[in-house]
């Protein structure tokens, strides 16, 4: 049975030439990078050469990348660590309604502890409601975070405007940092720190073809960050704990490879992706795409739709058992199999949303597996269908059961009950 893996917003496959840097560093080289012998010198020199590789993916200087374990760390540091630092100055955060959940469930931490937090809505494209965040900001605004590119949807935000938005707006302190999280979009489409202005940016080896446990947190040189792990010196006591060696070097190669191929990478993606998505709205009736209409206000790789009269569970089960693996939405929500937050923000409805699907591509897909999901997706939606009540009922009436507003086309159709 072939696999096809179309999963790669939750974690991508190593790529080779990244398992071939890492592996000395199991077994030769294993010092300790803090300790002076030749083995720790070995050491602390591929931790830099890495910190340097990382940075320079982002165009940002070595000594303002600093490596954490995933991306969930590292948003933990940037909303917890700047709030922290920042406090004196205010207690007032805005994030977006589509945010991850380390950033949700961080700023829902901040409140227990006296902050207040605002969340700006996006349009149902996703898209970041810049009036709302002009209006959010004040004086004791401490903490603007937006994330660079949604996984689920695959929004992309113009990060340079929303910044420019915060930094210039005359009610704000001058001590407002404004942090993003990029780890969707690093590898991906270009992000260069510097032209962006941003004061923190996290990104992630797990989703650029390098190995998990190994993430950074861009901050920028001059802002005031609180560790959250108290311990020793590392990472410029900003994050103690003995350092990953081997990941962090695969972390290196990865953003090395990525920034290599980023252009040629992209393009060949982003024609798997529009094929993907022109098939199945040709072949499959009721389909609604979510997110982005255009190629690029959408991350290259995603494809996310809601096919009504069809339960999710079901249709990810059929499709594994062909072979084809996907995902619901958000990684670290999709096991629920229930209506993602990201959704309910770009107001798709709840009845149509529990047919959702994402498929997220990468390098290593083919122009063959995805002739073969063209092939074998509408039978299985066609199968769904046939036992399906809602749709019995809405072939003998013509009528749906379902009241509410999707994206067809681009446009906006009513269900009528």
């Amino acid at each position: 049975m072939k696999q096809i893996y179309l999963d790669n917003q939750s974690n991508t496959r190593l790529d080779e030439r990244v398992f071939d840097s890492m592996k000395p560093f199991f077994i030769e080289y294993y010092g300790n990078p803090q300790s002076i012998y030749s083995l720790g010198v070995v050491s602390k020199d591929a931790l830099e050469s890495a910190r340097y590789k990382a940075a320079s993916l982002i165009n940002a200087d070595a000594e303002e990348v600093i490596f954490t374990s995933c991306g969930s760390e590292s948003n933990n540091l940037a909303i917890k660590g700047i709030a922290g630092a920042l406090k004196s100055n205010g207690k007032h955060i805005i994030i977006s309604s589509i945010e991850h959940f380390s950033v949700l469930n961080s700023v829902r931490r901040l409140e227990k502890e006296g902050f207040e937090v605002s969340f700006v809505p996006v349009d149902n494209k996703g898209n970041i409601d810049e009036l709302k965040l002009e209006e959010m900001l004040r004086k004791d605004t401490i903490l603007v975070s937006m994330q660079y590119a949604n996984p689920e949807i695959g929004t992309v935000q113009n990060i340079k405007r929303l910044v420019s938005i915060v930094k210039q707006n005359k009610n704000v302190s001058e001590f407002i940092a404004f942090h993003t999280d990029a780890v969707s979009a690093c590898g991906a489409v270009p992000v260069d720190v510097k032209d962006l202005g941003v004061d923190a940016l996290t990104f992630s080896a797990s989703t650029i073809h390098g190995p998990r446990g190994a993430a950074a947190l861009y901050i920028k040189r001059g802002l005031k960050i609180n560790p959250q792990i108290d311990g020793g010196v590392q990472e410029n006591s900003k994050r103690s704990g003995t350092e990953n060696i081997p990941a962090i070097v695969g972390f290196g190669k990865a953003c090395e490879i990525a920034k290599e191929e980023l252009a040629d990478k992209s393009i060949f993606i982003y024609k798997l992706r529009d094929k993907l998505i022109s098939g199945l709205l040709n072949e499959v009736e009721y389909i609604y795409l979510n997110g982005p209409q255009s190629q690029e206000n959408r991350l290259p790789g995603n494809v996310n739709f809601s096919i009504e009269f069809v339960e999710g569970e079901a249709l990810f089960l059929l499709l594994d058992a062909k072979g084809v693996m996907v995902a619901s939405g958000s990684a670290c929500a999709s096991k629920d199999l229930k209506l993602s937050h990201v959704l309910k923000a770009i107001n798709v409805d709840v009845a149509i949303g529990q047919g959702s699907i994402l498929f997220t591509l990468s390098k290593f897909n083919t122009e063959e597996e995805i002739k073969y999901v063209l092939e074998e997706f509408p039978g299985i939606v066609k199968q769904l269908r046939y036992i399906s009540p809602l749709y019995s009922h809405f072939v003998q009436t013509g009528k749906r059961k379902v009241v509410g507003s999707v994206t067809k086309f681009g446009k906006h159709y009513r269900c009528d009950l």
